[in-house]
């Protein structure tokens, strides 16, 4: 069994989410700010799970202030932000921090799992995405300036294996 589901994290609502529960399943994990330059991609974020979520996507957002303090609200506000200005209806999880001391066990794994360009492990920005598939292994990080629809061939060649 692969690591990546042995992970869990915090919801917006302070519940426990097990990645046990996506096995088997593609997986888009992002870090978010709402008063971001990048954080219209939330809109083509959540086309792309409309769009695939019943042919096993799932994505997830991990709100993070740890660039430019772009992410100042509470799991609450961010929600409703979101949900208001995007219509975002995927997983958003508890406010972490994605670097650093107190970073989240989901970045660290996933940053150990996939470096960034030139190897460098850290995120440098909001909205970098990691994309893993139904076993589990992170096949491919992306950066900050990676639009969603971008990714939509690489997913949907995901989806379909088996």
């Amino acid at each position: 069994m692969s690591k990546f589901y042995e992970l869990s994290a915090i919801d917006n609502a302070g519940h426990d989410f097990s990645f046990k529960q996506l096995e088997g399943k593609v997986v888009l994990i992002f870090n978010s700010a709402s008063k971001c330059g990048f954080t219209g991609q939330l809109d083509g974020l959540e086309k792309l799970y409309e769009k695939y979520q019943d042919k096993g996507l799932v994505i997830i957002g991990f709100p993070c202030n740890q660039f430019g303090n772009q992410e100042p609200g509470d799991d609450t506000q961010i929600q409703s932000f979101c949900s208001m200005n995007y219509g975002v209806k995927f997983q958003m999880m508890k406010k972490i921090d994605v670097n650093g001391s107190n970073e989240s066990p989901v970045y660290h794994f996933l940053k150990q799992q996939k470096s960034g360009l030139l190897g460098f492990k850290g995120i440098k920005w909001n909205f970098e995405k990691f994309l893993i598939n139904r076993k589990g292994e992170v096949v491919s990080r992306h950066s900050s300036m990676t639009k969603p629809e971008s990714l939509e061939k690489e997913i949907a060649a995901l989806l379909n294996e088996k």
